[in-house]
């Protein structure tokens, strides 16, 4: 009796897509053609863009990003996260493909949850990182689109890194990734210390991401704003973007004449470019004396 009657087993499909990545050189692409040159010519080409962002300081790592998922001129979705939990003391924001960042952190998840039954614990975030630039590195010129910045703590303190899917891996203090972060930048590098308190961060966070989705037309909907901290992340708040864009002008108008008021500087009324004018004409003559007249014949003598 066959196998197949005894325990309906049946052989696998092999036509059908597989639920696991496929190895480098395993990608259905027509004999004869180039991975790369092939997804070049045929492959959609539909913009997209996102703000996120991450620093670190002295209370730990914040990490916030809008959720507006793009399509083109579409928007897929308004209200994506777009920062995802890795275990309980690392995240990391997503930009590029919202497909491959999806895939790949699940597929670092699985990796880490491997060697943490292997080696009895996790490995530090520097070696997270590396470790997702390693897996990544392998479909370079693939067409891939992942870049992150992993925001943690282990037995260092706070680290925060950036991992592209071509395999870069760099440490730094402030990271801002997608078509909003120059925006972002400008605000977080005024802003930015070490040293600064927790809502501080908290504020600075909130500002950059409000005033890059105010500039961005691929950034928008709300700002989410996650703490890493010693014990592990936390979900801080989701804020509508257009709304705390708002009340931050506000606020900024309401500091400026609170300033205007203590300095006693207050703006004189500008004149009028005619009236200045017409003083410059009007000009106010002097008295002719006799010896302007004896200067004036003899002039007119010679």
């Amino acid at each position: 009796m066959a196998l197949q009657d005894v325990c309906k087993w049946q052989t696998p499909d092999t036509a059908r897509p597989s639920v696991h990545l496929p190895q480098a050189s395993g990608w259905a692409v027509p004999r004869g053609c180039d991975p790369q040159t092939f997804l070049q010519i045929h492959g959609p080409r539909l913009a997209h863009g996102t703000t996120t962002l991450a620093f670190r300081f002295r209370h730990g790592v914040i990490a916030a990003a809008d959720t507006r998922s793009s399509c083109g001129s579409y928007v897929a979705c308004p209200a994506s996260r777009k920062v995802i939990p890795v275990h309980q003391r690392l995240l990391g924001t997503t930009s590029g493909t919202s497909a491959d960042c999806a895939t790949w952190y699940r597929v670092l998840q699985r990796e880490l949850r491997l060697r943490e039954l292997r080696e009895g614990q996790l490995p530090s975030v520097a070696g997270t990182a590396k470790l997702l630039a390693a897996m990544m590195s392998r479909y370079r010129g693939l067409d891939l689109c992942v870049a992150t910045a992993l925001c943690g703590w282990d037995h260092s303190g706070p680290a925060l890194f950036y991992v592209y899917s071509d395999g870069t891996c760099l440490q730094g203090d402030i990271f801002s990734v997608g078509s909003g972060s120059p925006y972002a930048y400008g605000v977080l590098d005024c802003g930015y210390h070490y040293d600064m308190t927790i809502q501080e961060a908290y504020t600075l966070a909130r500002c950059a991401v409000a005033h890059a989705t105010h500039r961005d037309a691929y950034s928008g909907g709300s700002v989410d704003l996650f703490h890493v901290r010693e014990s592990g992340w936390e979900y801080v708040s989701r804020s509508d973007a257009c709304v705390l864009y708002k009340e931050l002008q506000k606020a900024r108008s309401l500091e400026q004449e609170l300033e205007a008021k203590a300095s006693g500087v207050h703006s004189e009324p500008a004149e009028p470019q005619g009236a200045r004018e017409c003083k410059e004409l009007f000009v106010e003559q002097e008295e002719v004396t006799p010896e302007d007249c004896a200067i004036i014949v003899k002039t007119e003598t010679m």
